[in-house]
């Protein structure tokens, strides 16, 4: 079924600015599930949360990283679902471990999988199963901690005509998810290559869907590589072009990733008022994502270019 049409423009055009993306489908008190793996994380998503003020939000992010630490830190979420905490291999995330080890300045909510589960809640949630099972929490102490994640009795018997117990995870189904990729259509047709995480299934398993690109480009340019198409228009309720939009994390053939940016975070995020100062400049401080990226300068953006690396051209043939 397709989606809602945002008002406007053409039948089927969904292209809105981040600040109306983020006014019309994110809400005080919703689940947001914010996904990107080490590539295409919805870094200005994240920040224009934080610019409209929103509260009380759960947060649900395989890997919680600094876009994670930024919103905790300016109050936006009370509650994290996730497989992994850290800064990307590049030290810790002060405002969490704050949070969650001395509930400073207030407790978080926190609730663990390991990657595999989400994926399986996402996949239930997608295809709105109960639950779904997966064996990989045996001999896992994730049990003891989660009561989320429960045994049931399997309805069929195995070889030895017995009925074995496994583990199960439930479905995960936000009131919005919101992804970063490389390019769509107008109409919300979008492609992502490289890493691709669950991106699919995070859309699919929510209620409303924001899609933040790179660059849009028209229906021929997606009819030509059908099969980038990770996300298809009727998943999709609102598509925004962001470009730089995944810094500090990259995008794959657009720019690198920051490392200096994510060595430096573990330092300003482990002062509270250094990360209080850090949001003043560079999110409270810029009117949006073009301004934050204007204030970096282009010298700093040339130093994250990439060179080209093309993949070739497919023949899909045709009908003579």
């Amino acid at each position: 079924m397709e989606r809602t049409t945002d008002a406007g423009g053409a039948a089927g055009d969904k292209v809105v600015s981040l600040r109306e993306a983020v006014a019309r489908h994110v809400r005080d008190g919703d689940t947001v599930s914010l996904e990107g793996f080490t590539h295409l994380i919805p870094t200005a998503a994240g920040h224009e949360i934080i610019r409209q003020g929103r509260r009380g939000l759960t947060v649900v992010r395989m890997t919680a990283d600094i876009v994670v630490d930024q919103m905790l830190a300016a109050g936006c979420v009370a509650r994290l679902v996730s497989s992994f905490v850290g800064n990307s291999s590049a030290g810790s995330l002060g405002e969490l471990r704050r949070r969650i080890e001395r509930a400073d300045p207030e407790p978080l909510e926190f609730e663990e999988y390991s990657h595999y589960g989400m994926v399986c809640r996402y996949v239930a949630g997608a295809q709105r199963l109960p639950f779904h099972p997966l064996r990989s929490y045996g001999g896992s102490d994730l049990p003891s901690v989660n009561p989320g994640i429960r045994k049931v009795t399997s309805p069929y018997p195995g070889p030895d005509g017995r009925s074995e117990q496994i583990y199960v995870v439930p479905p995960v189904n936000p009131d919005v998810t919101i992804v970063h990729a490389q390019r769509a259509d107008r109409r919300g047709n979008t492609q992502i290559w490289g890493l691709t995480g669950v991106q699919a299934e995070a859309v699919y398993a929510a209620d409303r869907a924001v899609v933040v690109v790179e660059e849009l480009v028209a229906d021929e340019v997606v009819r030509a590589d059908p099969n980038r198409t990770l996300i298809p228009a009727h998943a999709v309720d609102a598509v925004v072009v962001c470009p730089r939009g995944a810094h500090p994390s990259f995008a794959q053939g657009y720019y690198d990733r920051d490392n200096a940016f994510y060595r430096s975070w573990s330092a300003i995020s482990a002062d509270p008022a250094r990360l209080r100062a850090w949001l003043e400049e560079w999110v409270y401080g810029t009117a949006d994502h073009a301004e934050y990226v204007a204030k970096r300068g282009e010298e700093f953006w040339a130093r994250l270019a990439v060179g080209e690396a093309l993949s070739g051209s497919v023949d899909y043939g045709r009908r003579l």
